[in-house]
């Protein structure tokens, strides 16, 4: 009878550890900021894209305009580029002046370019495999890190992401292909709708 006792008891105990199933406050922050940005309808922002093609590294500025199925990315730096504006409609990507349409080059193998980026980082904050999570800077800021579930880590196409962790605003983003940075994002006024 007292082996079926401490049997129950530590049953209990074990159960009432677990709490919400071990789920920590990084994951159920990520969780609820992954239902805002699943049911956002647009966003606009500003960013800063570092891309690195091994041999060369760009660096960008631009005003980010998401409605629906539309993304609109508007060049203001470097200043010879300024004006150029990149629209992404489903599958479609352009980047066009003066209906002039220009191709930038693939970043890897998956077709990623700069002007993929934004849209890219935002659809991992959406649908992305979560790897793993944490809040950092005195728990200001969430890290959401986000790959192939069948992957290695360092292998394929990673994703990481910061957000605000009291308004949820994306603040930074960066795109790995195998082990190597290859997209640097910064966010400033980043607002949704």
């Amino acid at each position: 009878m007292r082996k079926c006792l401490v049997c129950v008891l530590m049953t209990t105990l074990l159960l009432a550890g677990c709490g919400k199933a071990g789920v920590s406050e990084a994951e159920e922050l990520a969780l609820a900021i992954r239902g805002e940005y699943l049911a956002m309808d647009g966003c606009a922002a500003r960013a800063a894209i570092t891309a690195d093609y091994g041999q060369r590294v760009y660096q960008y500025e631009l005003a980010v305009a998401v409605s629906g199925e539309e993304t609109a990315l508007t060049l203001s730096a470097p200043e010879t580029v300024a004006g150029l504006t990149a629209r992404m409609t489903g599958g479609e990507n352009l980047l066009e002046f003066d209906g002039v349409c220009v191709e930038t080059g693939p970043l890897d193998e998956n077709g990623l370019t700069p002007v993929s980026a934004v849209p890219a980082l935002l659809e991992a904050a959406k649908s992305g495999y979560i790897t793993a999570c944490a809040l950092e800077e005195d728990g200001a800021v969430l890290r959401v890190d986000c790959g192939d579930p069948a992957g290695s880590p360092g292998t394929g196409t990673e994703t990481a992401l910061w957000f605000d962790a009291a308004t949820h605003a994306l603040t930074r983003g960066e795109i790995s292909s195998d082990g190597f940075r290859v997209i640097l994002c910064e966010f400033s006024d980043f607002t949704s709708n």
